[in-house]
């Protein structure tokens, strides 16, 4: 899953407005001639984007009868406009979809079923508990495209040089490194995000969630929440732990002072792998720590399990749904997946993708270590959109503009509504 990434890929604008008349407008098409499918693309503009673009052109040439249309859409302006697209029945005939929107717009009838047909021909291939997340009431709406999670990565030589051997296995722990490596190094220890997706980990480390869906009950403002978030809160002061950046542009500038070893560990998604080997830290690969995200008091730890899935607009006619289904299969095939993670250092979400020149990626390996402690996404078709609330108040709160308590029960409230028949 991508989160902020729009100062990257903000791209193509006038693109989109051109091509909102996908999916079903077969008015591009001459007749006898190729069908034109549009494939709407949400992946970083400038280090994922050009592998996607390449393999589109080795499709087109395999299948001289089919033309796509690539549109590359800024991954955080991306759920809106399909969702306004398929409302108005001009959709593009193919989403990468972040595995949260999935069961979302399979509930509203935007996406295709795709059992049975030629992009799921190879399912049993595919990780089985990917499978299950693009499902929604017992028929799958996507096919996994790449799979993620999140880590703590650190610089191994800053650890190093303050005497720290191993990877902190706690939040604690961490707060510790962390003023060891400033006093040590002079560089601050860590940086955390105010982003919703960024503190899961910390309800995770107190064994609740936003919500518990199956006793439909909002459990955002529970003891254990307001523990959790009560930790993240504490790691935006104290020495060696950066301050909270509130701006538009926090992402970025947490991203830039890790490449360049200006903090010491931060937590972040395997879609950076290869701009972390761009940064001046990083030169040397070997230097990029990869490790499970600290544990909370409950002793668990983990992050939630992201990705994109492939899905396909049940809007479109069938010439086009057929085209959009074979390169759907194209896209997500071991070829084309283990070409990507070559690529883009990103995690394929078939077995037979794991090529050996696959696997010794360290990137890749390391994240590979850290799945295992992933958490699935409860069977909620509005679950990812519970993070927006949380996305208005946590800035506030890191920032000191509004209490812990007063930030959360706004929270609530929001989430309410957007669940109306759970129980606070």
């Amino acid at each position: 899953m991508r989160r902020g990434i729009a100062a990257s890929a903000l791209v193509a604008s006038f693109a989109l407005a051109a091509t909102a008349c996908g999916g079903g407008d077969s008015s591009g098409d001459k007749a006898g001639g190729p069908v034109t499918i549009t494939w709407w693309d949400t992946s970083n503009a400038t280090n994922e984007a050009p592998t996607y673009q390449a393999l589109v052109k080795e499709f087109e040439a395999a299948n001289k009868n089919i033309k796509v249309k690539y549109v590359n859409v800024p991954f955080d302006q991306a759920q809106n406009k399909f969702d306004t697209a398929a409302g108005a029945s001009g959709a593009p005939d193919v989403l990468r979809s972040e595995v949260g929107w999935t069961p979302a717009f399979a509930k509203k009838g935007y996406f295709l079923p795709l059992d049975g047909t030629e992009a799921l021909k190879d399912q049993a291939k595919f990780k089985s508990n990917l499978v299950t997340q693009a499902q929604y009431e017992g028929k799958t709406y996507g096919v996994p495209f790449v799979t993620d999670t999140l880590a703590l990565v650190y610089n191994k030589q800053l650890f190093t040089k303050a005497g720290i051997t191993e990877a902190p296995k706690t939040w604690d722990d961490l707060k510790k490194d962390a003023a060891t490596i400033k006093a040590k190094t002079g560089v601050d220890g860590y940086w955390g995000s105010t982003q919703a997706y960024y503190a899961q980990s910390f309800l995770y480390g107190e064994g609740t969630d936003t919500v518990d869906a199956a006793a439909k009950k909002i459990t955002v403002n529970s003891d254990a929440a307001k523990k959790a978030y009560g930790t993240w809160l504490g790691l935006f002061s104290g020495k060696g732990l950066h301050k909270a950046d509130t701006t538009a542009d926090a992402y970025a500038h947490i991203q830039d002072a890790f490449v360049n070893g200006k903090v010491a560990a931060i937590v972040q998604g395997p879609w950076e792998i290869t701009n972390f080997y761009k940064g001046s830290a990083f030169s040397d690969k070997s230097n990029l720590g990869i490790a499970t995200v600290p544990a909370g008091s409950a002793g668990k730890a983990g992050a939630p399990t992201g990705g994109h899935n492939l899905s396909v607009y049940a809007g479109s006619d069938k010439a086009h749904q057929d085209a959009s289904l074979k390169f759907v299969n194209f896209m997500t095939s071991a070829k084309s997946q283990s070409a990507i993670a070559l690529k883009n250092s990103t995690l394929p979400t078939r077995d037979d993708a794991y090529t050996d020149q696959v696997k010794a990626d360290p990137g890749i390996a390391g994240y590979g270590t850290v799945l295992a402690a992933a958490q699935p996404r409860p069977a909620l078709p509005e679950y990812s959109s519970l993070w927006g609330p949380l996305d208005t108040e946590l800035p506030k709160i890191a920032g000191g503009k509004e209490s812990l308590d007063k930030g959360l029960s706004n929270v609530e409230l929001a989430i309410a509504k957007l669940v109306p028949d759970f129980s606070k």
